[in-house]
């Protein structure tokens, strides 16, 4: 599985303010002795630097290879339906430690293949900040086993289920459950 970490983002207008900050006089050893300090030559200088900074910050966010990245996400649970029911009751669990396959192709039409694994409350998590050329243009979420010996039998109709992605940058598409059952319904049922 293949997983990126998000480059540190700055925002523009902190970067604005770290390179004013720079240039305020009196920031310095130096310029705190000077008491004479011409308020022209201050302008005059302070709007040079000013312009020389916009010219820097225009070029980092202008300059090739500089991309937009976007964060996708897609969530899902996996239940044991114990009566074999086709409903979800208070005598079903989560199924913690069930494993699920996500395969999503991109944009550029490569293929990226995630493993995830159910928490403690059945649910699972697949995650990933990639270019925004790169993003994910469509999936398909399967359940690849259950751990839980006496929940380990597939539904039929949850061989897995495939999907648009067309979810925005830091929002996430959720997944209908998997569901596993029993071999055999228990006399309650």
């Amino acid at each position: 599985s293949r997983w990126c970490v998000a480059p540190p983002v700055i925002s523009v207008t902190k970067f604005l303010f770290l390179v004013l900050v720079s240039f305020v006089p009196g920031r310095s050893v130096k310029r705190k002795k000077d008491k004479r300090l011409d308020l022209f030559a201050f302008m005059d200088s302070m709007m040079g630097k000013l312009v020389m900074g916009l010219v820097v910050v225009v070029a980092i966010f202008e300059a090739p290879g500089v991309v937009d990245a976007w964060t996708g996400e897609i969530r899902g649970r996996v239940v044991c339906d114990v009566c074999a029911d086709s409903s979800i009751g208070p005598e079903d669990h989560v199924l913690e430690g069930a494993e699920v396959a996500v395969l999503c192709i991109t944009k550029s039409g490569e293929v990226v293949n995630y493993q995830a694994f159910t928490n403690s409350k059945g649910f699972y998590t697949v995650a990933e900040t990639m270019p925004e050329s790169e993003r994910w243009d469509a999936c398909l979420a399967r359940p690849i086993s259950s751990f839980h010996t006496s929940c380990n039998h597939l539904n039929q109709a949850n061989n897995g289920i495939k999907f648009s992605y067309k979810r925005p940058s830091g929002y996430f598409h959720a997944v209908k459950p998997f569901v596993y059952r029993h071999q055999y319904a228990p006399s309650y049922c």
